[in-house]
């Protein structure tokens, strides 16, 4: 009938001994764990079927029909395996369900652009070889289905700390939707907590960034308990839409415009062969000790550019305070709220899984991966070390205050 534990483990042992030896290659990690996942597969489609290979029994639900591969990402290497068949193709392995959220949204966007007729050559290949062809539109709703309920909750859970600073940012994803293909905004929030570290506490879907958009996304996470009188910062690029959305959720919360945002914002508004000098000049801003020298270098830059490109020196004399408010947070806190670096990593990481799938078959489906990578990375941030030491803070000069706030009011 069935392997028993004792007959892996001891199969295990013996293994293991094997792939150690001299001989043993620099990958025997990896084969360690292909080959014991392959055992694992074996043992669950016995135990699925009621009988060994060439076992004689009443107890038989079905008969052996060979194999298709598929291959696992792990984080010791890419594992190819071989997932038995049965003629009547009702063996579903528990295995792949272990495997992270991530991979199984990828492989359920995958699978739903190939049952609803809408996926690209590129897709159907990668679906038959990461999938093969045996499923069926319904049993593609169902797994979606239990895979949306756990993120659905995680999206919706309520919160249970502080969180003085946000940092906020969007990306567009390209989704059919109703036979039209449309680009839609995936807005991201990342917070982090009053012990230090980070964690995404929002991810929505949306037409555009537009001032409804961010503040349906603002609301809901005050209605999950984010208390907004204590967000102190928020870092984001600038966005009227978003910014009308944080002056009505957020209205004692500093707003940080992102600085590598704003120098590529600058670059685009003189000729290319200056570029590279302005670059320096804002980043000779940026890295001001204070905010006196960070506002004196801004005044120097302002005037040696109202001679050369007058409407880059008065563009420049309206905006670069909204780049200096961190300068009121402690020094240890700055480098890292200055710019939305961190969350956009996040998102490069979205684009190299999107980028597979190129075209979503409906809004849930990009919902579902986007939400499942957030929620990977923040369990890494979350488990991880510290990314702020959260002290008292430094006192800070209450009129600089009041002209940051100001800064933050939408324009006319």
């Amino acid at each position: 009938m069935s392997q028993s534990r004792s007959y892996l483990q001891e199969k295990l042992r013996k293994k293991l001994e094997a792939v150690k030896s001299e001989e043993a290659d620099s990958d025997w990690l990896r084969d360690l764990v292909e080959w014991l996942y392959q055992e694992m597969l074996e043992m669950e489609f016995t135990e699925q079927l009621g009988a060994d290979r060439y076992e004689r029994t009443a107890d038989r639900q079905g008969y052996r029909n060979g194999y298709r591969e598929r291959q696992l990402h792990t984080r010791v290497g890419t594992l190819t395996l071989r997932v038995p068949r049965d003629r009547e193709g009702r063996f579903s392995t528990r295995l792949f369900e272990r495997c992270q959220r991530s991979e199984r949204a990828l492989i359920l966007a995958l699978q739903e652009a190939y049952v609803t007729g809408v996926s690209t050559r590129k897709v159907s290949r990668i679906t038959e070889k990461l999938c093969g062809t045996e499923f069926s539109k319904d049993q593609v709703s169902r797994m979606a289905q239990g895979l949306d309920d756990e993120l659905d909750r995680w999206r919706q859970r309520q919160f249970d700390k502080r969180y003085p600073y946000l940092v906020i940012d969007a990306r567009y994803e390209h989704v059919r939707d109703d036979g039209h293909v449309m680009s839609e905004g995936v807005l991201t929030v990342e917070g982090v907590n009053e012990n230090g570290h980070r964690e995404v506490i929002g991810v929505s879907m949306s037409p555009g960034e537009d001032a409804s958009s961010w503040g349906e996304i603002f609301r809901r996470l005050i209605e999950r308990e984010l208390d907004p009188s204590e967000v102190v910062c928020v870092t984001s690029d600038d966005h009227l839409g978003l910014r009308e959305g944080l002056q009505r959720y957020f209205p004692h919360a500093t707003w940080q415009r992102c600085q590598m945002h704003y120098q590529r914002n600058a670059a685009s508004k003189v000729p290319r062969r200056d570029r590279g000098e302005v670059h320096d000049q804002l980043r000779d801003v940026f890295a001001a000790p204070d905010y006196e020298e960070a506002q004196r270098r801004a005044e120097q830059m302002i005037e040696q550019w109202s001679h050369g490109v007058p409407a880059f020196a008065e563009w420049l004399e309206e905006t670069i305070e909204q780049t200096l408010a961190v300068f009121q947070l402690p020094k240890r806190h700055r480098v890292r709220l200055r710019t939305t670096n961190n969350l956009e990593k996040l998102h490069q990481e979205v684009a190299r899984r999107t980028r597979v799938v190129r075209i979503f078959p409906n809004r849930r489906s990009c919902l579902r991966l986007v939400t499942a990578l957030a929620m990977e990375q923040s369990e890494e941030w979350l488990t991880g070390s510290r990314y702020l030491t959260m002290i008292e803070a430094e006192p800070v000069d209450e009129k600089l205050i009041e002209e940051k706030e100001d800064a933050l009011q939408p324009v006319a």
